[in-house]
């Protein structure tokens, strides 16, 4: 069943990206309801496999790289999902999806081994790898609206526009929400290292530096927007990079606490 589950998700987000794509090359694309029915079936079917895991393991289902990136990619979903009502970016699954599609075959890929150092009868740790995931997540929506941020502004410089660009939002609401998300996903994060400290976790030195590293960069990029220093099309690359490194850095950090 859980392979069921999972493989059915994928196709749920597959048909939301390739609708988008048949719609946008035929040239009538018209934001509706199918991606986000299909971006919400899929997220149902990624939250009834990740009970599955929790339910065999007896854990929070992140026990390896592959069940790791089912859950970030199932924290994207949930996040756009809400984000994508209360924005009105009805576009914003068009760009989301082939994300979530991309980590969920990655996770297909890739064995599946659970590792032995997860079960442990901590609530602080499975919450503080949980936390930690879900700001991924916010972070990973944030790079998405940054890339609709440069479409957007790639758009609006353009002298014959593409009809995409008649559905995307505007610029000031993409910037807002790529600084919203990045609070978010900045916060869980936080949250995510006290939840470390009352569990009393012991951490490798690579992987404490990486985290750190990770969250360091992320504030940064904040207090650059705080003070006028990343704005605009800066703020917006620097959203999706970040990201970009954060996905690098992932694996690594995913090996070095299978070690600890």
């Amino acid at each position: 069943m859980e392979r069921i589950a999972l493989l059915t998700s994928t196709l749920f987000y597959l048909f939301s990206f390739g609708h988008t794509l048949y719609a946008l090359g035929a040239g009538r694309f018209r934001p509706g309801r199918f991606n986000f029915i299909a971006m919400a079936l899929g997220a149902i079917m990624q939250g009834w496999y990740l009970s599955l895991r929790g339910a065999a393991e007896h854990a929070c289902p992140i026990g390896n790289l592959s069940e790791t990136l089912i859950f970030l990619s199932w924290s994207i979903s949930l996040i756009y999902l809400v984000i994508g009502a209360t924005y009105r970016l009805s576009l914003m699954g068009a760009f989301t999806a082939p994300l979530v599609l991309l980590l969920q075959i990655v996770a297909l890929l890739l064995p599946n081994e659970v590792h032995a150092s997860f079960f442990r009868p901590n609530p602080w740790v499975e919450a503080h790898a949980a936390l930690s995931l879900v700001a991924f997540g916010a972070f990973g929506l944030a790079a998405v609206a940054g890339l609709m941020f440069l479409v957007q502004e790639g758009q609006l410089k353009s002298r014959r526009p593409a009809p995409i660009f008649h559905h995307l939002p505007p610029i000031n609401i993409l910037s807002e929400a790529t600084l919203r998300l990045l609070w978010v996903g900045f916060l869980l994060l936080t949250l995510s290292f006290a939840s470390g400290l009352l569990a009393h976790l012991a951490v490798a030195g690579g992987k404490f530096f990486f985290s750190i590293f990770i969250w360091l960069f992320y504030a940064a990029i904040l207090f650059g927007s705080k003070f006028g220093v990343l704005s605009g099309k800066r703020f917006a690359w620097a959203s999706s990079l970040a990201f970009l490194l954060a996905l690098i850095l992932l694996p690594v950090i995913e090996h070095l606490s299978g070690r600890s």
